[in-house]
C-alpha cells in the first residue's frame, strides 16, 4: 500500500482534485469524508439489494425453466398455423378491475388448426420466434394449453422424399462416348450457373431454367443426367413421368408441387424428369377422367417451371423419346430453354463407346474397334454396350482368358439377331 510520503500519490492528487482539497480546511475535509462514508454505505446497501433481487430472479428463472421443461414433454399435438396477427393493447382499453393481463400483452398472436380439426386463437409466448413463423407452418403445441412450443419440419409426401438421390451416381463424363457437344451444352446450362453464378451476373444474363434432352432410346440421355448429378454438389431429385400419373384427382399435381418445394428448400438442386411424354402430351378434349388428371398434372408442372415466383436455384432436366407429342407450352422459351438432341452415334462414336465399355475387360491387342464400328451400323449406345457384354459371355463359354476380335464379331451377330427378332415381333 502506498504511503502519504510517496511522491506518486501526491502527483495523482494534484492531477485530479488536489487543488480543491488543498484549499479546504480540516473541518471541511472531515465533513467531506463523512459524506463519502455515508454514500459508500448507501451504495453497499444498494448492491446488496440488487444482489438479492438478482438471486430471486435467478430462482424464478430456474422455476420457470423447470415448468417449461415439464410442459414441453412429448408428445406434442401437431397443428398448422393458419394466420398470424399483431396485438396492440391500445386497441381495447379497459378500466379499473376489468383490466386483463392478456389484453396488455404486446406481440403476435396466432390462429392454429390442430390435427383434431379444432381452431384456436392464442398468443405466441416466446418459446418460438414469432418473426420466423408464417402461415402454413407445422408446429407442435401443448395438448392442454395449446401454446406453440416448437416448429416442426415441413411435411412432404413420402413418395417425393423417396425421389431424392442420397448416394451420388458414379458415372463420369469420361464414361460417355460420342456426346462431347451434348456434354458441353448441358454443363453450360446446368452446372456452370450453379458453380459460377458470378459469371452470369457480371454479364447481366439469366441462365436457362431447364433443359430438354430428346432422341431415340439408348442414346445416353439418362446416363448423361446421372453424370451431371455426380459432377455437381446440388441435391438431385429423380422423377419418372409415370410416377406422376396418379389415380386420385389432384394427387399428381400435389406430387409435382411437393417435389419443387423440397427442391427449393434444399437449393441448389436439380430435378430430373425421365419419360416426360407420360404427362407432357399435347392437350386435347377428352371426357375420360384419367386424361383430364394427366393434363392437370402437366399444368401444375408448367406453373412450377415458370410460375409467379420463379426460383433460379432449381434446375430442371427432362428427357423424352417422343418430342413430337409434347405440348407446345412445355417447349417454349422460359420453361425448357435449352433443347439438346441426342442422335444415333456415328462410326467414330460407336468405336469410342465400345472402347469405354471394354476398358475393364481383358481384351486382346488385335481387336480393331474401327472395324467393329463399321459393322455396327444403326446401333445405338446401349446396343454397342450389349455387344461388349455378349463378346465377354462368348469368351466365357469357350474358356478363354481374354477377348479377341472374333468374340466381338459374334457378339455383333447376336445383338443384330435380337434386334431383327424384335422388329419382326412388333411388326
Amino acid at each position: 500500500m502506498a504511503s502519504l510520503s510517496d511522491k506518486s500519490v501526491w502527483d495523482e492528487v494534484e492531477d485530479g482534485i488536489g487543488e480543491e482539497v488543498l484549499k479546504m480546511s480540516t473541518e471541511e475535509i472531515v465533513q467531506r469524508t463523512r459524506l463519502l462514508d455515508s454514500e459508500i454505505k448507501i451504495m453497499k446497501s444498494e448492491v446488496l439489494r440488487v444482489t438479492h433481487e438478482l438471486q430471486a430472479m435467478k430462482d424464478k428463472i430456474k422455476e420457470n425453466t423447470e415448468k417449461i421443461k415439464v410442459n414441453k414433454t412429448l408428445p406434442y399435438l401437431v397443428s398448422n398455423v393458419i394466420e398470424l396477427l399483431d396485438v396492440d393493447p391500445n386497441d381495447q382499453e379497459e378500466d379499473g378491475a376489468n383490466v386483463d393481463l392478456d389484453s396488455q400483452r404486446k406481440g403476435k398472436c396466432a390462429v392454429i388448426k390442430t390435427s383434431t380439426r379444432q381452431t384456436y386463437f392464442l398468443p405466441v409466448i416466446g418459446l418460438v420466434d414469432a418473426e420466423k413463423l408464417k402461415p402454413g407452418d407445422l408446429v407442435g403445441v401443448n395438448k392442454d394449453s395449446y401454446l406453440i412450443l416448437e416448429t416442426l419440419p415441413t411435411e412432404y409426401d413420402s413418395r417425393v422424399k423417396a425421389m431424392e438421390v442420397d448416394e451420388r451416381p458414379t458415372e463420369q463424363y469420361s464414361d460417355i462416348g460420342g456426346l462431347d457437344k451434348q456434354i458441353q451444352e448441358l454443363v453450360e446450362a446446368i452446372v456452370l450457373p450453379m458453380n459460377h453464378k458470378e459469371k452470369f451476373e457480371n454479364l447481366g444474363i439469366q441462365p436457362p431454367k431447364g433443359v430438354l434432352m430428346y432422341g431415340p432410346p439408348g442414346t445416353g440421355k439418362t446416363l448423361l443426367a446421372r453424370a451431371c448429378a455426380a459432377q455437381t454438389k446440388a441435391t438431385f431429385l429423380k422423377l419418372a413421368g409415370p410416377q406422376l400419373v396418379q389415380m386420385f384427382i389432384g394427387d399428381g399435381a400435389k406430387l409435382v408441387r411437393d417435389a419443387f418445394a423440397l427442391a427449393k428448400e434444399k437449393a441448389p438442386s436439380i430435378i430430373f424428369i425421365d419419360e416426360l411424354d407420360a404427362i407432357g402430351t399435347k392437350r386435347f378434349d377428352s371426357e375420360k377422367a384419367g386424361d383430364r388428371e394427366v393434363q392437370r398434372t402437366m399444368l401444375e408442372l408448367l406453373n412450377q417451371l415458370d410460375g409467379f415466383q420463379p426460383n433460379m436455384q432449381v434446375k430442371v432436366i427432362a428427357a423424352t423419346n417422343r418430342v413430337d407429342i409434347l405440348d407446345p407450352a412445355l417447349l417454349r422459351s422460359g420453361r425448357l430453354d435449352r433443347k439438346i438432341e441426342f442422335p444415333m452415334p456415328n462410326e467414330e462414336a460407336r468405336a469410342r463407346i465400345m472402347q469405354i465399355h471394354s476398358r475393364k475387360m481383358n481384351v486382346s491387342p488385335d481387336v480393331n474397334y474401327e472395324e467393329l464400328a463399321r459393322c455396327t451400323d444403326d446401333f445405338n449406345g446401349a446396343q454397342c454396350k450389349a455387344v461388349c457384354v455378349e463378346a465377354g459371355m462368348i469368351a466365357l463359354r469357350r474358356g478363354a482368358t481374354e477377348l479377341n476380335h472374333e468374340d466381338y464379331m459374334e457378339g455383333i451377330l447376336e445383338v443384330q439377331a435380337k434386334k431383327k427378332a424384335n422388329l419382326q415381333y412388333y411388326a
